[in-house]
This record gives structure tokens, sequence and C-alpha cells, in this order.
């Protein structure tokens, strides 16, 4: 009677795998496989479907209409990896849990020159730098021809609504610049992308450079997120504002490239502005010189006792930067070439 009970439970269990090969991805059926496995040889069944190694049971999944190959291959060791509990990993102060996967992939262990570990997973120390404060603030590109003369008076247009909803709220001000200013770096990067593999070219390091800019805009954004709370209107906004220029961007970059750029380097010296008249609401007092949030200290490579004063600083020297290569790059569609013809200015902060 045992045996036939043994025999029936393995049965309804070779049913149930039935269901899990045909409604589940293959690595997702094996890990259901061995867990059932393991739960039927502890019930004491018997029988050819379940065996005691899961390897020899996965290679007769193939009744139930599971792959061949290395889904068969699956032994005890991977089973060990597999189940093993997961460690714990150190930096910050909240305790985070390693993946184990069966796939391999190691966590990565970085840490700082002193040794302390690095407790950041969206930038690595060598991603870092030190801003260049010495670039000029004040240049500006006067407009001369039909497209620079559009492409301006359209950043001055969007300046009007915002000067309007923010007024001197520049935390939120700044926190609603960064997601509109880090779109045309992932935009213009991604569309180089596309160009270069239907071409069969070299970008001349020029999709590196955007789309470095781009993740240096949301880093802005990341660091004025520890400093400002946005209302759930303002949230909202950036929803609204963000999908609408992310579209309208995207066709002016398809239509003129040079427009886009020189439209990206008006909007990088109104930043400037903006954070100029941060800065001065700081110096007035009526902006709380907070410390610096930790981000913008390893991201910066900032002292310990930075402020927020100082944070704004690398921030307005890094869109000066921006301001730089996007009126070089529409400079270079002007002159008749192309954006591979000219090194791209990769690691220009």
């Amino acid at each position: 009677m045992l045996m036939m009970a043994g025999r029936g439970g393995a049965t309804k269990l070779a049913s149930s795998m039935m269901l899990v090969a045909r409604c589940f991805s293959t690595a997702t059926a094996r890990g259901m496989l061995v867990k059932e496995a393991v739960h039927a040889k502890a019930m004491g069944f018997h029988g050819d479907v379940v065996r005691g190694n899961v390897g020899e049971f996965l290679a007769r999944g193939s009744v139930f209409g599971l792959r061949h190959g290395s889904t068969a291959s699956f032994s005890e060791k991977d089973q060990q990896q597999n189940v093993q509990p997961v460690a714990e990993c150190g930096g910050g102060d909240k305790e985070e849990k390693e993946t184990v996967s069966y796939w391999g992939v190691p966590p990565s262990r970085v840490t700082k020159e002193d040794g302390t570990e690095w407790k950041w997973n969206c930038f690595r120390p060598w991603e870092t730098y030190s801003a260049d404060l010495s670039i000029n603030l004040t240049k500006h590109h006067a407009p001369a021809t039909f497209l620079d003369k559009m492409a301006f008076w359209t950043v001055k247009s969007l300046r009007w609504p915002t000067d309007l909803f923010f007024q001197r709220r520049y935390g939120c001000r700044a926190m609603m610049l960064e997601t509109v200013a880090a779109v045309p770096g992932m935009v213009g990067g991604m569309l180089l992308h596309c160009r270069s593999l239907r071409r069969f070219e070299h970008s001349g390091g020029w999709i590196k450079a955007l789309l470095e800019e781009a993740e240096n805009e949301r880093m802005h954004l990341m660091t004025f997120m520890e400093v400002s709370n946005p209302r759930w209107y303002e949230r909202a906004l950036v929803f609204t504002v963000q999908g609408v220029f992310f579209n309208a961007y995207f066709l002016g970059y398809l239509i003129s490239p040079k427009f886009a750029h020189r439209m990206v380097g008006y909007l990088e010296e109104e930043a400037i502005h903006s954070y100029t008249e941060f800065l001065k609401e700081v110096d007035k007092g009526n902006i709380k010189n907070v410390p610096a949030p930790a981000i913008a200290i390893d991201y910066w490579r900032l002292p310990p006792n930075s402020t927020l004063r100082d944070v704004v600083v690398a921030v307005r020297a890094d869109e000066a930067h921006h301001r730089d290569v996007n009126h070089f790059a529409s400079d270079i569609h002007y002159q008749g070439r192309e954006l591979k013809e000219a090194p791209a200015p990769i690691g220009y902060h």
C-alpha cells in the first residue's frame, strides 16, 4: 500500500511538472523541479519519476517538454550553489544582501583609496572627478543664423513659465531642470548609436561623450533629490515635461542636429544663470547652506566638510562644460562636417 501511495504521489508530481514546463521558462521550471524533487524525496516517494539525483530527474524531464542540453547538467554542486544562504554586504546604514545566482555572476567588491567599502552602485570610483571650476562662465554664442535664433528664442520661451512656476524655489527648480537636461545627451547618443549600426562606421567617440553628458546630468538630479523634497504636483509635472520634451527633441535631432545641439547649448547657458541665482540666495541666507550630501562628496571628490554651496558650484561648472560641448557639436555641423570627423571631448565635464 505504501508503495502504491508513493507511486501515486509521484504520478501527481509528474503531472504538476508538465504545467511547470509549459507555464515557466526553463530556468524557472528547473528551480521548481529541484524544490519539488527534494520535497518528494523527503516524503519517501520512490519510482522512476523522482530520483535522489536531481540531474537525472531533469534528464528525464524531456518527457514533460523541457529542453535537453545544459538543463540536464544541473549537478549537485549547482544545487548547493543555488540554495546556499545569501551573505550580508556592508556599506551604508542599510544591510544589503548579495544576490546569489545559478549563472555565477560574482558581486563586485569595490573599495575607496582608504580601504573602506564603496557604497554606491549607481557609479564607481573611477567615474568620479574633481570639477574644473576655472571654466569661463560668461561665454555666450551670439545667434547669427535663422536656426541659431530659433534655438535661442525657443529656450527663452521655456524660461518664462519656469520662472513663473518655481519663482525663487531654486532647489525644486534645479530638480526640474535636471530632469530635462539629462534627456538630450541620451537622445543624441541613442540616435548616433543607431546611425553607427546602420552605416557600419565609428562615431568618433561622440556616442560615449553624449551618454556621459546624460549620466552627469542624471547625477545632478540624484544629488538635488537629497536636499529638496518635490511636491506631488511637481513630480507630475516632470512626467508631462519629460514626455513632451523627449519626443520634441527626438524629432528635432532627426531633422537638424545642428539646431538640436545649439538649443542645448543655450539651455546650458540658462542653467548657468539659474545656478548663479541659486548661489546668490545661499549667500544671502535665504537658502540654508546645509552639509553636502554624501553622494555629492564622493561623486565630485569634495572635502568631507563641503556644503550645499560647494555642490552648486561644481554643478554649475558641469553645465558650463556641457554648454561648450553642444555649441562645439553644432559648429561642426555648420561647417558641413559630421561629428565623427572631430574627436569627441570624452571626460570633458
